[in-house]
């Protein structure tokens, strides 16, 4: 995680960006977009950069459009990765993955405590970490983890609730081939539905820090944001 992959294409962040807008969820300010009125919720759980990331609430908007309340907490409080002011061990230190998993349990409850009956989450990079924590012990219904970090073959072993792994053939961290075991991890568990799929050609945050003017890389985000959103209408509507 400490390598410079994970932090390549830095977005500009931007409060204001996206169809909804920010309140207060479990404690957390968090964007919401979506039917209030939904019985279904998705939490998507950013990676270093932070809730504001414009593409980020571009692909809530558009899980949202499918029906679904869509948060996206702010799990560092203000103070996402800005790599001019500090190095990713150090921010780290006051900004683990293991204080997400806490920081989400209560967002997950205020949405029961709004109506909501079903509730999914995808984490990117960082938060895939903790929306694996989520899944071992069933907060949630279903899961979605993009482009991975800190995940081991032990979380995905423990699982609980169908998921959705989408990796890159190009990381360097989380490779192809440990997403394979993850793969046979699942495949050794018959009650938990799992799928696992390498994007060809594909970097580590490809989902979410795509180059607008890369067709290509817009074509592969485009793809892994509407098998997230297929996965999440499979399981949770």
């Amino acid at each position: 995680m400490s390598g410079p992959q994970c932090c390549e294409n830095a977005p500009s962040l931007s409060s204001s960006s996206g169809a909804g807008h920010v309140e207060e969820i479990g404690g957390l300010q968090s964007y919401v977009t979506g039917p209030a009125d939904s019985k279904i919720a998705v939490l998507l759980v950013s990676d270093v950069f932070g809730y504001e990331a414009p593409k980020l609430r571009k692909l809530a908007d558009k899980v949202a459009g499918a029906g679904i309340f869509v948060v996206v907490p702010d799990f560092f409080f203000g103070d996402p990765l800005v790599l001019e002011k500090t190095t990713v061990d150090d921010w780290l230190k006051n900004h683990g993955p293991d204080q997400g998993f806490e920081h989400a349990k209560p967002v997950i409850e205020a949405l029961k405590g709004k109506g909501i009956t079903k509730v999914g989450a995808a984490g990117f990079c960082w938060g895939a970490k903790v929306v694996v924590e989520l899944a071992k012990y069933a907060y949630i219904h279903a899961a979605v983890l993009l482009h991975p970090s800190f995940v081991t073959l032990d979380d995905i072993q423990g699982v609980k609730v169908p998921i959705s792994i989408l990796g890159a053939e190009k990381d360097q961290k989380w490779p192809p081939e440990l997403l394979k075991k993850f793969g046979e991890a699942l495949d050794a568990k018959p009650e938990v539905d799992g799928f696992v799929k390498i994007f060809p050609g594909a970097t580590h945050g490809w989902t979410v820090r795509y180059k607008d003017e890369d067709e290509k890389e817009v074509k592969a985000a485009a793809e892994a944001h509407q098998d997230t959103l297929d996965w999440f209408v499979k399981y949770l509507k």
